[in-house]
């Protein structure tokens, strides 16, 4: 019987992210010391590593950072979603500290894409090379799966978790001009909340806003209403699809009386673009 303890499988786990079986074999096969224990995992994950290629990484968490631009005339901020497997690893502090150097690798190179965050240092290592030494520490596939970078006048940053006992898993950055500040911390909290997909109705593809408009005649025909009527109808179900999709033209969650834009224009300022990520959507 291998010499170790309840506590020694609690401490690896919690090092580590790894299974209950996986941690139990490799303490026997180390016969009880811990940091051989953590090579078996590390090098039995590294092998694994390919093994794991498809599989689904569906849970993770949001970072968020917010800095001055580098001519200190506004803000710029910078939003990461790190995917794992389960929950347990996303609330793994290995798989937290992880998030952290990606976030600070994403800040540091400036990165705008995916593959450009991948190929980022972080501590004389790729992010990419970090990623899959502590997948295969922990056992799990791991993706960094998006990022966004946006500046303003004002950036403003909310993270929401949607489970106390897990890290942030909703993320939202808001640039604003100046006067928008008084607003962008209510602002992105709708948004967390309210998930628009556009900023205005002029960011709508227009041959998205034709398609609404010819489902909604197509709609109303089969409904069979009044020729002379089409035309308000196809109007206002076209209006309904902006109020659901676009911020400025949504019940402002604070007060539905009022729509986003509304609450804008009464502090005199503007929202000038916004990023949402939701872990898994």
């Amino acid at each position: 019987m291998a010499n170790y303890s309840v506590a020694d499988i609690k401490a690896l786990r919690e090092k580590t992210g790894a299974g209950m079986l996986d941690v139990k074999k490799a303490l026997e096969e180390a016969e009880g010391d811990a940091d051989k224990a953590l090579e078996i995992i590390r090098v039995k994950g590294l092998k694994g590593v390919s093994k794991r290629e498809g599989r689904s990484a569906s849970d993770g968490l949001v970072a968020a950072h917010v800095g001055p631009t580098s001519d200190g005339e506004g803000q710029v901020g910078v939003l990461v979603e790190v995917n794992s497997e389960t929950d347990f690893v996303a609330k793994n502090q290995a798989f937290i500290s992880l998030a952290d150097r990606v976030l600070a690798a994403a800040v540091a190179s400036a990165a705008s894409d995916v593959d450009g965050l991948l190929a980022a240092d972080t501590d004389g290592v790729t992010v990419a090379e970090a990623v899959d030494g502590v997948a295969a520490t922990i056992g799990e596939k791991l993706v960094v799966r998006r990022i966004a970078r946006l500046a303003g006048e004002h950036v403003e940053v909310y993270l929401h978790k949607v489970n106390k006992d897990l890290p942030p898993q909703v993320g939202v950055l808001v640039s604003t001009d100046a006067k928008g500040a008084s607003v962008a911390h209510d602002v992105a909290t709708h948004i967390a909340a309210f998930s628009p997909t556009y900023l205005t109705r002029e960011d709508v593809p227009a041959d998205l806003v034709a398609d609404e408009r010819r489902i909604a005649e197509e709609t109303a025909r089969n409904e069979g209403k009044p020729e002379a009527a089409l035309p308000k109808i196809v109007e206002g179900r076209v209006n309904g699809f902006f109020k659901e999709n676009v911020l400025v033209d949504q019940a402002y969650a604070r007060d539905p009386k009022k729509t986003v834009g509304q609450v804008l224009a009464e502090a005199g300022g503007t929202v000038t673009g916004f990023a949402r990520f939701r872990v898994g959507a």
